[in-house]
């Protein structure tokens, strides 16, 4: 009888055990299409959810605003999707921090072609780690959706557009860090982009 009963205990571990390990590999929504539970406003460009989508647009500041999850998420990876209307120049922060509008943390690009989308930059530090080789300018497609695929795992990013590898990056310093995932208005006005099926893995 004890036989069985520890027989029954380790199977039980077990199957915990096998459940967790499926869960943490399993992508799980940031955005519910119907409110923006989950997140804060910096600023006073506009967020707002319109048929199912999060938009972003600017407001009469024309200043720089974003949009943060509540939660700190260091080692994941991300994947969305974004159109760009207008001028478009936004992007995606990971493991960032925010006072008011200023943001420190590591940009990927979301920005018209030309404009290294999908390049990775430190705000309020030392500017581009790395921007996209030319012949991969034509990746983006401008007014259409495309797909971002962001996955940070200790010092390493690595950034994808449409399926295609833009930046593999490894740096001490985004290492240390940790912090919110954040979308970004950037200032000067004209602004409008709209994004759907957020979706986040932990690692």
């Amino acid at each position: 009888m004890k036989i069985i009963i520890s027989f029954l205990s380790c199977f039980i571990l077990l199957i915990t055990a096998l459940s967790s390990c499926a869960q943490n590999d399993e992508f799980k929504s940031i955005f519910n299409g119907e409110n923006l539970d989950g997140w804060e406003i910096y600023g006073t460009e506009k967020w707002y959810v319109e048929n199912g989508l999060l938009v972003c647009e600017s407001g009469p500041d024309e200043a720089y605003g974003y949009l943060a999850t509540n939660k700190p998420y260091k080692d994941f990876v991300l994947t969305l999707e974004f159109q760009q209307e207008a001028n478009g120049n936004s992007g995606v922060f990971f493991r960032s921090s925010i006072e008011g509008t200023k943001i420190r943390g590591w940009l990927v690009e979301v920005a018209p072609p030309g404009n290294a989308a999908g390049g990775i930059y430190e705000k309020y530090g030392r500017g581009w780690l790395e921007q996209i080789p030319e012949e991969k300018e034509d990746i983006l497609k401008m007014g259409e959706w495309n797909q971002m695929r962001i996955e940070v795992e200790g010092d390493q990013v690595r950034t994808y557009l449409n399926d295609q590898l833009m930046v593999d990056l490894q740096d001490e310093k985004i290492g240390q860090a940790n912090g919110s995932i954040a979308l970004q208005i950037h200032d000067g006005g004209g602004i409008k982009v709209r994004w759907r099926n957020l979706m986040v893995k932990e690692l």
